[in-house]
């Protein structure tokens, strides 16, 4: 999320499944949709065999993907910078790039602010003693009216810039670095700069193993400038496309499941900000380029304030700044790793965890049962035990020591109730209750409301500080009890509150008070005509459904935002509004007006040399080959993982990259890394697709598929050890250890690393200490590091070190 709202102004797979279909090349990184999206993966196929599109499969090992790819390169996990950067480089050396795609569409000829530097690995600004950077300082040089300089010759300009920061990047170094030979990383590069021609197009498909990384969010930005360069993005069979895993991940995203926003993508306040005024002002981007539409800035009032009214309904008012103060103002990090970083310091007294083991999925487990060890009560919400609701019945555990007091609420499965799933493409598909609920499970949203009531009873009859945020939150519903999904649904939409009735789009949006919607880019999906992501208009009837031909199908569910399936789609045509590919058209602007998809883009504004920008979502309105929105550098460079096996060549002296957040270190706790000394091997942690993450380690028939914990040993490795198929092996890293059955295999194989054979060793997750197997007393992030992102705090659970020897 954060990567592509740095590049492009928002988030979220910008095309679909449907559309990778019309890809003449396919790059797939960190991702194995053969096996866990394979529903999804028929579009990769379909292309291959329709289109013939060449898939080529970067990965650590030989999957099912690999097996049908055109080209396997196997890469060293989390080498995936110095990959693109070798692309990118390639690319503009050999002049392949979009060329007149680029100077409209990119910030390529914007001057950066004199004082931009990066020199053995540091960027400018750094601030030794916080262990952050300054990103405003990576800025444009601006006119009186602040809008940024453009210049393509200058030498200060974005793109001079880029060809400088990724010469650096050429096949031996690139080689060196992630191990893929030099001359068939050359074959993949001639393959990608064909695709810089307009009539030709690439899309890169990505799931976690590029998002779950210290450097993640950098690793699908280098993806994403690749894209930009030739010309990719808001076209069909192009685009940056993220898997989203099982049901609801891109839903509960968009709803606002992670700390630091509001549903929509709005920003949560920050210390200080008293005021609307106040918040805006660091929150929404401004206009700095007279033809850029800014939408998402010029419009972030209109958001807020409906959204406020949603939540706050009579009580929000203008007088009041739409209670704008009732909204939490965190001033500390509350990301995922960081909640369990405060129990560990004793600063936590309670947590409730829903749909979700934090003792599975979180970094270094040891550490994160200790932190549970550390609370006062744990509430679980789940339709199962999970390793977190019976946590101190781990192994190693001595519950006598334990005070914590665990309340287990039974909830429902998604296929005891109704609502709504968002697939990875955006699409927003209602879905029937298959099954009653069994025994006394509760809807978890019920179980919400209904502690939500009780609490704000207890303010109503003995007071208490602030009151006033939980004593006037709306409950519009039936029974405040009992809310139907439904009526959720209806409240995300909005509604116009003069004639009450439910808005169409979210222009309709307004700051005055007059309209409410508990998520802007929600808004549409449920109007009065009834809940669009129930329309099944599909390929019972294609001639019908989907006239444009390009599988748009627009009345099969319903798209955010606006029912529009491709984002940035009015880059699909060139100035001029004619599409780069005509057989191949996004949208085109035919007899004045815009025909295909639903235009991202002013919808009756035509196209010419004084038309708006195509990018409405960045203030620049062209996507960001160069961004200050992203906490570890304007261009992606590659740093080595916390724990590596070579220190980084390209800049020994800071190897990993200083911003990344180390939670031990920062709260006085001694360093949990491990060094090649003493872990000489690389660890990296993957799916299977017989089951779904822990949840599944319930249901008999998956658990038969796969009854047993393993990791994958690479043949030559297995051979100077002596393992075999079958063999007990244990794998410690500095935090953990695991002792489980080896599977020997060809699909991981040896690394030419720097000069040294470096080793990977493969880790499915999906085991632990409950379930029907419970005699596997086993957690994959035992081994992982308590180490995250700079931007998003993302844990490290694909790149790290570790022993292993025959038991």
């Amino acid at each position: 999320m954060v990567s592509l709202a740095a590049t492009f102004g928002r988030g979220a797979m910008t095309n679909h499944w449907r559309d990778i279909r019309h890809a003449d090349l396919i790059l797939v990184n960190g991702a194995n949709p053969a096996e866990a999206h394979p529903v999804g993966f028929r579009w990769l196929m379909r292309a291959k065999l329709d289109r013939g599109a060449k898939i080529i499969h970067a990965d650590p090992r030989f999957t099912r993907t690999s097996a049908v790819a055109d080209t396997y390169v196997r890469i060293r996990t989390g080498s995936d910078v110095a990959y693109f950067g070798g692309l990118i480089n390639y690319v503009l050396a050999n002049r392949l790039h979009h060329d007149e795609y680029v100077r409209w569409a990119t910030n390529a000829g914007f001057v950066v602010k004199e004082g931009y530097a990066f020199k053995d690995g540091m960027f400018n600004g750094f601030d030794q003693e916080q262990g952050v950077y300054n990103t405003k300082l990576w800025a444009y040089e601006t006119d009186e009216n602040g809008h940024a300089k453009i210049d393509l010759d200058h030498p200060r300009s974005v793109i001079n810039l880029l060809r400088i920061h990724y010469q650096r990047y050429d096949p031996d170094t690139v080689a060196r670095i992630t191990g893929i030979p030099r001359d068939q990383f050359l074959q993949v590069a001639r393959q990608v700069g064909e695709m810089g021609r307009p009539d030709k197009v690439m899309t890169i498909v990505y799931a976690v193993g590029l998002t779950h990384h210290t450097t993640g969010v950098q690793l699908i930005r280098s993806g994403a400038i690749l894209q930009l360069l030739l010309g990719n993005m808001g076209r069909p069979g192009g685009g940056m496309n993220a898997e989203r895993g099982h049901a609801n991940i891109q839903g509960n995203t968009d709803h606002a499941i992670s700390w630091d926003i509001l549903p929509g993508y709005l920003r949560i306040p920050a210390p200080g900000q008293k005021d609307v005024k106040a918040y805006l002002d660091e929150s929404a981007s401004v206009r700095q380029h007279p033809r850029a539409v800014n939408f998402f800035g010029e419009n972030y009032r209109r958001y807020l304030v409906s959204l406020l009214k949603a939540w706050y309904g009579d009580a929000a008012t203008k007088d009041n700044e739409f209670a704008f103060h009732y909204l939490p103002k965190p001033a500390a990090n509350s990301s995922w790793i960081s909640i369990f970083d405060q129990a560990l310091r004793g600063k936590m007294q309670g947590l409730m965890l829903s749909g979700m083991t934090a003792t599975s999925i979180g970094p270094d487990s040891n550490q994160v049962l200790q932190a549970l060890s550390n609370l006062k009560w744990l509430c679980v919400m789940d339709p199962f035990a999970t390793t977190s609701s019976e946590f101190w019945q781990a192994p190693g555990m001595d519950p006598a020591k334990i005070q914590t007091e665990v309340f287990m609420l039974p909830a429902t499965h998604w296929i005891e109730k109704d609502g709504s799933f968002t697939n990875s493409g955006r699409w927003v598909q209602w879905k029937e209750q298959v099954l009653p609920p069994e025994g006394e499970s509760r809807h978890d949203h019920w179980i919400l409301a209904e502690l939500f009531q009780r609490v704000r009873d207890l303010y109503e009859a003995q007071g208490g500080k602030f009151p006033d945020p939980v004593r006037k939150l709306t409950m519009p519903y039936r029974n405040p009890r009992k809310p139907e999904l439904d009526e959720i649904a209806q409240e995300i939409n909005g509604r116009d509150l003069v004639n009450g009735k439910r808005l169409t789009t979210f222009v309709d949006l307004k700051d005055d008070g007059t309209t409410s919607a508990g998520d802007w880019i929600y808004t549409g999906h449920y109007p009065e005509a009834g809940n669009l992501a129930r329309r099944r208009d599909g390929v019972q009837d294609p001639a019908r459904n989907d006239p444009s031909g390009m599988g748009l199908y627009p009345n099969w569910a319903w798209s955010w935002p606006a029912n529009r399936r491709i984002l940035y789609n009015r880059a699909s045509a060139d100035e001029n509004g004619r599409p780069w590919d005509p057989a191949r058209p996004g949208i085109a602007w035919v007899n004045g007006k815009w025909e295909g998809d639903v235009p991202d883009y002013p919808p009756t504004t035509g196209p010419g040399p004084d038309a708006p920008l195509p990018f409405i979502m960045t203030g620049e309105g062209v996507g960001r080959l160069f961004s200050n929105a992203v906490a570890d550098g304007p261009f992606p460079e590659h740093y080595e993982p916390v724990e590596a096996p070579i220190a980084n060549p390209l800049h020994p002296q800071v190897s990993a990259t200083p911003v990344a957040y180390r939670y031990d270190e920062r709260a006085g706790r001694p360093n949990r890394f491990g060094t090649v000394a003493d872990y000489p091997y690389v660890a990296t942690s993957y799916r299977l697709t017989e089951h779904e993450h822990y949840v599944t380690q319930n249901v008999e028939h998956l658990v038969q598929l796969q009854p047993e914990a393993f990791v994958e040993v690479p043949a030559g490795l297995a051979a100077e050890k002596g393992i075999e198929t079958g063999d007990l092996v244990r794998v410690s890293s500095r935090r953990g250890k695991l002792e489980v059955r080896a599977v020997v295999t060809k699909r991981l194989g040896p690394l030419d690393i720097d000069g040294r054979q470096v080793y990977q060793i493969g880790i499915p997750i999906h085991w632990g200490f409950v379930g029907i197997t419970t005699g596997q007393h086993w957690l994959a992030n035992a081994l992982t590091p308590f180490v995250g992102d700079a931007s998003a705090r993302t844990p490290e659970y694909k790149a790290f070190l570790v022993n292993i020897e025959k038991l």
